[in-house]
């Protein structure tokens, strides 16, 4: 089978929309002005004075036509984009041309640089052979038309020289204006290919800058913010700053502008931002490039900061702990075990006695320290479980109660919803275990009878399950509730500062959030769980 031809005028390669269109709108100002010029030229029978071996007649009709026509072309051809009418558009210029420059007597008329000028034109409208195809239309043109006029004139041989130069030139301007074509085209490319890079990479960097934990403010000298993230205005309570001056809004930030303009070497000093109560540390870096003289500014979140040190302080204590905790736990046994036989010697007076159950029970609290650090040194993967939470927390409560003392008690609510969650339940029964123990401890602390209170129920806007314990102790003070999970804090001279901390490590890796909710009448710790879908 024998392959199709594709037509001469499907090469052709049209530039783009907009400049195709100025090119379109030269092409016949070129012409109009050139019909113009010929149509003034006859009228004022200058022509009869400058070309010997025209044919008035002939030249004054064709130039007629040739304005008349083109007026029309611009009329119903002014915004064409189809390579078939821009090619006949052409085609007809020069064959008009051609035919003026016979009428006109040749050489000697100057329409051959006229017809070069169109051909040149034309070129940047049609690509490859099509517009080559143009030239050489006009090349034959100028030089058949010289040869017509040399069967009725005299014509010299530099006359046929004259002729086989236009038709030469033709070949070349189309040559040259289409290199230039080319090489526009790819310099155009390779701009709008840079372009894309650089917007792809301002796009790219305003969602890192937006993405960053980090606030970032770049300030101009008038210290008006030019360029803000998302962080910067979260931590500083803002809703926009980009475009206002910070005098009015930070004059703490300014005033630790000041100084580290004074002195840059000197680190500035914390601040904390009345509308949240964050403490922030900044710090400034001059854009010598910026020819703004603009500056940079970072402010970071001092409780991110020391919640990262934490985590270190945690992890190198966990394998300390994980280390020597065979060295430490030996001694500690035998203290423990010495002081219980102490303490069953009849010898041993009240004080005595006293004084070994202050040594077991230090021990004890020793042990639990060492414990939990373990636990959260060799904390393992949670392995999260489709689970139904009410009849699970049913059961738990049931267990609990009948290990519970007669001071402790519990009780159960449970709302009506969709209870399914993903969750380790191994790790729940730990978490709710902590909890407990903290609720009852400080319901005891006003009550003779220690109570805690366990509500299951389904969040109306999140339709997320949700299990709080409450208690009805004396609560939490503000100044602790910041910093009750963290390690190692506690309220209680009992206590290892561990759990809560301990339960929030496990409820973030099954996907839960604990929180504490603070009431009047006690305190209350919400742990809101995950939709129970499994992921892909």
């Amino acid at each position: 089978m024998s392959k199709a031809r594709v037509p001469v005028i499907a090469e052709t390669s049209s530039p783009d929309s907009k400049q195709a269109q100025r090119l379109l709108r030269l092409y016949h100002l070129y012409r109009l002005s050139i019909g113009i010029t010929l149509v003034l030229l006859i009228s004022s029978n200058m022509d009869n004075q400058l070309l010997t071996f025209a044919n008035d007649n002939l030249l004054r009709n064709g130039s007629w036509l040739y304005l008349v026509l083109n007026i029309l072309l611009v009329v119903f051809l002014e915004n064409t984009r189809r390579p078939t009418q821009l090619f006949s558009l052409a085609l007809a210029d020069v064959l008009l041309l051609c035919a003026l420059f016979y009428a006109a007597g040749g050489v000697a008329s100057a329409i051959g640089n006229l017809l070069i000028v169109s051909v040149a034109i034309s070129n940047t409208l049609l690509r490859r052979r099509i517009g080559l195809l143009i030239a050489a239309i006009g090349a034959l043109g100028i030089v058949g038309s010289s040869l017509l006029l040399s069967f009725t004139h005299p014509i010299s041989p530099n006359d046929y020289l004259q002729s086989g130069t236009l038709g030469a030139l033709c070949f070349a301007a189309a040559l040259l204006v289409q290199g230039l074509i080319r090489r526009m085209e790819v310099s155009e490319n390779l701009a709008e290919q840079r372009a894309s890079e650089v917007v792809g990479l301002e796009a790219l960097n305003a969602l890192i800058l937006q993405r960053m934990r980090t606030g970032i403010l770049v300030l101009d000298d008038q210290r008006r913010v030019q360029l803000t993230n998302q962080s910067a205005m979260t931590l500083l309570g803002l809703d926009n700053l980009e475009g206002q001056l910070i005098d009015d809004y930070l004059p703490t930030l300014v005033e630790r502008l000041h100084l580290w303009l004074n002195n840059p070497t000197l680190r500035p000093q914390t601040m904390k931002v009345a509308s949240n109560g964050l403490e922030l540390q900044p710090s400034f870096i001059a854009l010598d490039q910026s020819p703004h003289h603009q500056t940079l500014i970072f402010l970071e979140d001092l409780a991110q900061i020391a919640q990262q040190a934490q985590q270190l302080k945690l992890a190198a204590l966990g394998r300390l702990t994980a280390g020597i905790a065979h060295e430490i736990r030996n001694p500690l046994g035998a203290i423990s075990h010495a002081a219980q036989l102490l303490q069953e010697s009849e010898e041993l007076n009240g004080a005595d006695r006293r004084l070994t159950q202050i040594i077991q029970d230090h021990s004890q609290r020793m042990n639990r320290v060492i414990e939990n650090v373990l636990q959260l040194s060799r904390r393992q993967q949670s392995v999260p479980q489709r689970l139904d939470l009410k009849p699970w927390v049913e059961q738990f409560v049931t267990e609990t109660r009948e290990r519970a003392t007669e001071r402790q008690q519990i009780q159960l609510r449970i709302g009506s919803g969709d209870f399914k969650t993903l969750m380790d339940p191994n790790q729940l029964t730990q978490i709710l275990d902590n909890l407990l123990r903290n609720a009852w401890r400080h319901s005891a602390l006003t009550h003779d009878i220690a109570q805690v209170w366990l509500e299951l129920f389904v969040a109306p806007d999140s339709q997320l399950p949700i299990l709080e314990i409450l208690d009805n102790g004396p609560g939490v003070t503000p100044d602790h509730q910041g910093h009750l999970f963290e390690p190692f804090f506690t309220t209680s001279t009992q206590g290892t500062g561990l759990g809560l901390y301990l339960s929030r490590e496990l409820c973030e890796s099954n996907q839960a959030r604990l929180d504490f909710k603070p009431r009047q009448d006690g305190g209350c710790f919400r742990i809101t769980f995950a939709h129970g879908r499994k992921q892909s």
